[in-house]
């Protein structure tokens, strides 16, 4: 039969006493120590003569002295309440009480106070956000409210009070309703009724809408995920929802996948969520059949993050286990579209209906919390120290020369990257390096992170085949031949154990073949991360040239300038600079007093062409583009009687950009504006070494913390004053490192015009492999430079 409306369009505040729909009983001591009954409930009265629709309404509870982060716990609500019937709404079990509440007519999770609250009947099912008497009296939302206890926010004088684990408070059986809480409510015996007319003792008490608590309710999981990437009934709680378990995580974010076999027609809606456990560990296991109840939540794993979709203070029903498991959708080149995710003029894509035959990023969130598979699939980023790597999907995709995946567009992100982790905690992970593949098929749910983005968390993964990769050795230089490297040694200092000092060393001596000049960023003062306000790196750089020494490279001598204290960022009290070791049997420095933390060298014109006014020394400390950020360290060294000009750069970092799998697009680069202001104070002092010598052998080499296709590089090189080299290798060999399996170029060597004769290489020694002395790849140009000074 059809419902009748009693109202028609939004109520009015709750100033206007209700002569309808109200609030009849609120109990909140339900499984509480000396209680009676199991949960927690909440019944609705109608004092109208016709039945009052319910469809889209809610009811909501706020702790009766609510905090700044209080917020508004939301039950949806379906059906309706007969004229002068009852309707009740079950919340919250405890493990207190002997008697079951009557069958419910909706459920939900919601703990409530025995002693001071406030519930709501609200027309709507987004949560209220109200926390003051009068801004929820201003709420039109808001059907009927009641404050008890000691409850701030509340109808009229005062809330209704002596409610505790024995008593609620209820109006009387006419449900006088004069908007305060105090006169229409009293403290009594509880009394809940249902929408049958049942008691305490009959029923089950726990179905919604009196249903059977072993069968399915009406939500199913594809309903919870909807067609964007926001869940449609987020901050409501949903009942019985069918599913089999397809992963179970027992570490970290506690909890457990399910997914429902009986798929609906729209590609856009997932099958699969994650139930969120919490601390507790998951008490279901792999092919369990499950009925979950819990409240639909969306979680931000960090401030720019797309959202997971999860079950929260959640309960689950296991009608069977062993159960065969969901087909796992296919993840491989075929199935994840070209395109990587769309654009929403850097707003937020939440909103957005997904089109996963068109965006990758639309494809893995139709498939957020489901079975995926992929089969034979190569390494793009190693095994790291947290269980992870990242494979391909797509082997064609942009391939480097050894097998990663290369990151070359901002306009172009690789698609077909997917990062794995293991949901088996008894068995040992690969140590897998870039090329290598992960043989066989991989399987589990597909989860989303902060870092990285979506991932396939494996109950199943593939067999580990080594390709064999090396790390490379660099040629020597010929005896005419300058050679000048550049190598970020990730945060070095004299308390390092020596492993890490030993195995750096090795990749100057060896793999470097012992360049000339290294250029070295990351060098921290003697005692490490300490803030004690040491600033030297003297035992720092002692224990490391004795060890290069060891390792049979040369006797390095170093050059560099001590930071002010906690100025220059990095890891606080780490004090980072950059450092020149170079060879003095090979290549000489040219010392010229002068040069400290504050005062910037200059470039002073002379017969013999340009020189410095300190060596070595500082661009423009003093510039606000250096703001906690290392400054540049110049310094003039002669080689076969000519001089050359180096100059070590340690960029500002990218943190603060948006990911670029975030819910903004496209995503903020917030970060490159600094990076862009350091590197025009470099183009402007490379100017004036070629004003004061055009002909002047200028190498600018470092960690610029950007991309060689960025602004920041194209900044750096106005006016054609300096090439960067990495743009001189095949497109397939462009990277230094490895972030989240996009082989990319961070660290770069450039220079000046009169540099015509050179042979340039990136070394690759470390960014591809699960065992790394840095994640840096260092690289080296060797300049001959008789020949430049000819041409």
């Amino acid at each position: 039969m059809a419902s009748a409306f009693a109202i028609t369009s939004l109520p009015a505040a709750y100033a206007t006493p209700s002569a309808t729909a109200v609030i009849s009983e609120v109990y909140g001591g339900g499984g509480n120590s000396g209680a009676t009954l199991t949960r927690d409930f909440v019944e609705l009265g109608n004092a109208g003569s016709a039945a009052y629709d319910l469809a889209g309404y809610s009811v909501q509870y706020l702790p009766g002295a609510p905090s700044a982060s209080s917020l508004w716990q939301v039950t949806t609500l379906s059906g309706s309440v007969a004229p002068g019937g009852r309707f009740l709404v079950a919340e919250a079990a405890g493990t207190g009480g002997s008697t079951a509440l009557p069958t419910a007519d909706a459920t939900g999770s919601v703990a409530m106070s025995a002693t001071s609250g406030t519930v709501a009947l609200v027309s709507g099912t987004t949560a209220l956000t109200c926390k003051t008497a009068a801004d929820c009296a201003a709420d039109g939302r808001i059907v009927d409210l009641v404050g008890y206890g000691s409850a701030l926010v509340r109808e009229g004088g005062g809330p209704a009070t002596g409610a505790s684990n024995t008593a609620a408070v209820a109006r009387g059986a006419a449900l006088a309703d004069t908007d305060d809480n105090a006169a229409d409510l009293s403290a009594g015996t509880l009394s809940p009724v249902n929408s049958a007319g049942q008691t305490p003792g009959s029923g089950d008490g726990g179905g919604d809408g009196g249903g059977d608590p072993t069968t399915p309710g009406t939500v199913r999981v594809h309903d919870i995920q909807g067609t964007t990437r926001l869940s449609p009934l987020a901050g409501q709680t949903v009942s019985r929802v069918p599913g089999i378990v397809t992963g179970v995580r027992t570490s970290g974010s506690k909890g457990y996948w399910i997914q429902d076999p009986a798929a609906d027609a729209d590609t856009r809606t997932s099958e699969g969520v994650f139930v969120y456990t919490g601390s507790a560990a998951p008490t279901v296991a792999v092919g369990d059949s499950v009925l979950v109840s819990g409240k639909v939540s969306e979680y931000y794993p960090s401030s720019t993050s797309q959202s997971v979709t999860e079950l929260t203070a959640a309960t689950a029903t296991v009608l069977s286990g062993g159960n065969a498991l969901p087909a796992a959708v296919a993840v491989d080149a075929t199935s994840v579209p070209g395109a990587y995710i769309p654009a929403a003029g850097g707003g937020s894509i939440e909103a957005l209906a997904l089109e996963p035959a068109v965006y990758a990023q639309d494809f893995y969130e139709s498939a957020e919390g489901m079975r995926v598979a992929f089969s034979d699939a190569r390494v793009v980023g190693a095994s790291d120290a947290y269980g992870e790597l990242w494979v391909t999907v797509k082997p064609d995709e942009n391939a480097t020369t050894r097998g990663g995946t290369l990151y070359s567009s901002y306009d172009r992100p690789n698609t077909g990257r997917l990062e794995v982790m293991s949901l088996d905690t008894t068995a040992s992970f690969p140590s897998a390096d870039v090329g290598d593949e992960l043989s066989g098929t991989t399987t589990g749910p597909l989860d989303y992170s902060t870092y990285g983005g979506y991932n396939v968390q494996a109950t199943q993964l593939g067999t580990l085949v080594d390709n064999g990769l090396k790390p490379e050795v660099t040629r020597r230089q010929k005896g005419d031949e300058l050679a000048v490297a550049t190598y970020n040694v990730e945060n070095l200092d004299a308390l390092d154990a020596q492993e890490k000092i030993d195995r750096l060393a090795h990749g100057v001596a060896v793999n470097l073949n012992s360049p000339d000049v290294v250029a070295l960023e990351e060098i921290q003062d003697d005692n490490g991360a300490t803030r004690d306000g040491t600033v030297t790196s003297e035992a720092t750089l002692k224990r490391f040239t004795d060890a290069i020494r060891a390792a049979g490279g040369p006797r390095y001598q170093w050059r560099y300038i001590a930071p002010t204290d906690n100025q220059d960022g990095g890891e606080p009290g780490g004090n980072i600079r950059q450092v020149f070791l170079f060879n003095p049997q090979r290549v000489s420095f040219t010392d010229r007093a002068g040069g400290d933390a504050v005062t910037a060298t200059g470039v002073v014109k002379t017969r013999k062409g340009a020189r410095l006014t300190a060596s070595p020394g500082r661009i423009a400390p003093a510039s606000d583009a250096w703001d906690n950020s290392r400054k540049p360290l110049v310094g003039e060294f002669v080689f076969h009687g000519e001089t050359v000009f180096v100059i070590a750069n340690h960029f500002t970092s990218k943190g603060g950009d948006q990911p670029l799998h975030g819910r903004y697009q496209p995503p903020s680069r917030s970060s490159e504006t600094q990076r862009q202001a350091q590197a025009a104070e470099v183009n402007t002092f490379v100017k004036s070494l070629l004003a004061a010598d055009k002909n002047a052998k200028t190498v600018v080499l470092g960690d610029l913390n950007d991309y060689e296709f960025s602004q920041t590089v194209g900044t750096l090189t106005v006016g054609r004053v300096l090439t960067p080299l990495i743009t001189t290798l095949p497109a397939a060999e462009r990277y230094t490192y490895v972030y989240d399996g996009n082989a990319q170029t961070l660290d770069h060597i450039l220079t000046s015009p009169a540099v015509t004769h050179y042979d340039y290489d990136v070394v690759h020694i470390n960014a591809e492999f699960a065992d790394q002395a840095s994640d840096h790849d260092p690289q080296v140009v060797r300049i001959d430079v008789g020949r430049c000074r000819k041409g």
